[in-house]
């Protein structure tokens, strides 16, 4: 028997690439160096990035077609290229962004995420290049809060690579993958493909120069938050809590992971949210409906800084939900405190930078 490249080609329109719903030869994927020796080809087969969830599938299904249509004898060596250069190493991603803040909570509802978008506006006023990162898969809520629901980010060609733009709203950057779900239906995803989801919006965007990439992380410790450990090197984290005893006692855990041997990311401070109620008409009034300082007490048990106590304000409700953040206005007493926990994360990170060794990623171990 002789091998020649029709014969093989021919094998390979056999085989469909689920990208394109086409076959190998139609999509174009069959590389121009066919070398045949003897029962032994190899080529190459294109694909459009390293990440292509088909690549090793549609690999095999070439090889047996190879052997099926033409010869169980035939040796075949297939290596893979790609239209788009691969993505970088974990750690060594965004390396033109100064500093990666984690704004992290152990329990939900303590108002994480309203922290996030508020430091992130008040950086933005302060005069920094800002990002934000919606990194909660399964609950985004950035979206709604800068008043972007419709947006939908586009991909740009950069550096022989295709990246996804993100939306800039009141001098942010932002990504999130409530962008490109259907709002109103239930996330059902195993922990892999939000993982996956996740260090795309981070490897394959283009967030260009920024002094603050924030990351508003989903409330616990989880497989997207190992992601983040494992992706990026973050410069340090801010915890979230209300003056609570519940909340306070998951914010313990928060803090254990990220002072944990294996991840070793500094602890810039807390935020203790929801610190006192105060009713409109009574702006002088405080009432401790969460507890009195409860956040202030860990912070001092801990050795951290208190960032910044927020008050429970229904402006600060309101004006998330109608997309426009309270730190959008420095003249309410509200978006003054955000813009002072601003000044405050400013301070502290800088201070972590000059006595502290930059943050490494969690290696990942297989035994």
């Amino acid at each position: 028997m002789t091998l020649y490249p029709k014969l093989i080609l021919d094998a390979l329109a056999t085989v469909t690439y689920a990208g394109t719903k086409k076959n190998l030869v139609e999509s174009e994927m069959v590389a121009d160096n066919m070398r045949i020796d003897g029962m032994s080809v190899s080529f190459s087969l294109i694909f459009p990035r390293d990440t292509d969830p088909f690549l090793k599938s549609t690999v095999k299904a070439a090889e047996a077609a190879i052997h099926y249509h033409v010869g169980k004898d035939v040796q075949v060596s297939i290596s893979t290229e790609f239209k788009s250069k691969p993505r970088p190493e974990p750690g060594k991603l965004l390396p033109q962004v100064k500093n990666i803040i984690a704004v992290s909570s152990g329990k939900g509802g303590v108002g994480k995420s309203t922290v996030a978008a508020n430091l992130a506006i008040a950086l933005a006023r302060l005069g920094y290049r800002v990002g934000l990162l919606d990194a909660d898969i399964f609950g985004p809520s950035v979206p709604k809060m800068f008043r972007v629901e419709d947006a939908r980010p586009y991909a740009v060609e950069k550096d022989g690579r295709q990246l996804i733009e993100p939306i800039e709203k009141y001098g942010v950057r932002l990504l999130s993958i409530g962008f490109f779900v259907n709002p109103d239906t239930a996330t059902l995803w195993r922990g892999g493909m939000a993982s996956n989801a996740l260090k795309q919006l981070i490897a394959d965007a283009d967030w260009g120069e920024l002094d603050y990439f924030i990351l508003d992380t989903p409330p616990g410790t989880s497989d997207i938050h190992l992601t983040l450990l494992q992706t990026l090197a973050i410069t340090g984290a801010v915890i979230v809590s209300t003056p609570q005893k519940v909340a306070l006692a998951d914010a313990r855990k928060g803090i254990d992971m990220y002072r944990n041997d294996k991840v070793n990311v500094p602890i810039l401070g807390l935020v203790e949210n929801m610190a006192w109620f105060t009713p409109a008409e009574l702006p002088q009034n405080k009432y401790y409906i969460f507890g009195r300082e409860g956040c202030k007490a860990l912070a001092a048990e801990m050795d951290l800084p208190l960032l910044a106590q927020i008050p429970l304000v229904q402006s600060i409700c309101e004006s998330g939900d109608a997309g426009e953040p309270a730190a959008c206005s420095s003249e309410t007493a509200t978006g003054l405190a955000f813009v002072n926990l601003a000044q405050a994360v400013v301070t502290v990170t800088n201070r972590r930078n000059r006595e502290q060794a930059p943050t490494r990623v969690v290696e990942v171990t297989r035994q």
